[in-house]
């Protein structure tokens, strides 16, 4: 089976205001919803317009009710920068207001600049990680909380919300690194990369190793996912002018808490323009039958069963990421599915 996600920063390239940034980008969710894709995952950063949604649950709140059948989440929640009282009733929430819909995104925060802002110190976040996220998974299914821990210590507190989603949300995680798949393999978490095919394909290879050694069925396998930064119009030339204007945009949005420090992007890089990216694998841009022949390549390649879109990036208009999709969901998506 093939299934189709979003991935969004939520970066603000420069489009007006924030209140009207803010509701086309609830209007490009509604079109993700009447198209049929599957879920919309959100990301997370502090003090960068890499991410005008520092807090995902606010704007998932309001996803949630200009949505009827689309999934969502937080890809991912910065675990460290949450008490997980707070975290864990938000979750219970999300999953309620939403009839079952959400997705429950995890990680460490990738970013040492924006924990410092929280007082974290980034060495530090794998352990507060570890401990947020045993706190949340073992409280969703307690009708009390309660736990000791190095970082936080909560005493017979009653648990009274709960999940629609039992015994939780799905949970996701991102990989970079394909050494790095063994924790989510054996906790049996979706993933997604954002690798060029051939590290994708070592990560899904390396997971499926991994479900294998541990005597589960291949034909229960999580989703294991790939995203691609994705312009589509009637004429490829106009899809690539509009890439290439957009994307460096992005990068400025991505780089701006970097270059504001004088250092360089940890565990990532991106490349200056576009047609870079392009040349990377990470980004394809040009009109549908060119978008299906690589992406059906790309699939195949890296063997997903999940395949990841960034539509909305940099400045492109309400108009110009309408185009993509309705291209998308009409050509290209029934195509894909046919064949999977």
């Amino acid at each position: 089976f093939m299934e189709f996600g979003i991935f969004d920063h939520m970066d603000h390239g420069g489009q007006g205001s924030l209140s009207q940034f803010y509701e086309d980008r609830l209007g490009i969710v509604e079109l993700y919803d009447q198209s049929g894709i599957y879920a919309y995952h959100l990301a997370e950063h502090h003090a960068t317009p890499l991410g005008m949604a520092p807090s995902p649950n606010i704007f998932l709140s309001a996803v949630a009710q200009r949505t009827k059948k689309l999934r969502f989440g937080p890809l991912v929640y910065c675990l460290p920068l949450y008490h997980p009282i707070r975290l864990l009733e938000e979750i219970c929430m999300l999953d309620q207001m939403s009839g079952g819909r959400l997705e429950m995104g995890v990680g460490r925060g990738i970013s040492p600049i924006e924990l410092n802002y929280w007082g974290i110190k980034y060495d530090d976040g794998p352990l507060i990680y570890k401990e947020v996220f045993d706190l949340i998974t073992k409280g969703i299914s307690d009708n009390k909380l309660n736990h000791n821990g190095s970082s936080f210590q909560i005493n017979d507190m009653p648990m009274n919300l709960s999940l629609i989603q039992q015994p939780h949300p799905p949970l996701w995680y991102g990989v970079a690194n394909p050494s790095s798949v063994e924790w989510p393999a054996e906790k049996g978490l979706n993933i997604i990369t954002n690798q060029p095919v051939e590290k994708a394909k070592q990560i899904t290879s390396g997971y499926k190793e991994v479900w294998s050694r541990l005597g589960r069925d291949e034909d229960n396998l999580p989703f294991l996912g790939m995203t691609r930064y994705i312009v589509i119009s009637e004429d490829s030339k106009k899809a690539k002018k509009l890439a290439d204007r957009a994307y460096p945009k992005w990068r400025k949005s991505f780089m701006s808490l970097w270059d504001l420090h004088g250092k360089k992007p940890v565990g990532v890089t991106y490349p200056e323009t576009f047609s870079e990216l392009s040349d990377a694998g990470q980004g394809i841009a040009g009109n549908p039958s060119e978008i299906l022949d690589k992406i059906s390549l790309e699939i195949e390649s890296a063997d997903i069963n999940y395949f990841v879109a960034r539509f909305a990036f940099g400045d492109l208009q309400l108009d110009e990421v309408r185009e993509s999709i309705e291209l998308f969901s009409e050509k290209i998506m029934p195509e894909l599915k046919g064949g999977s």
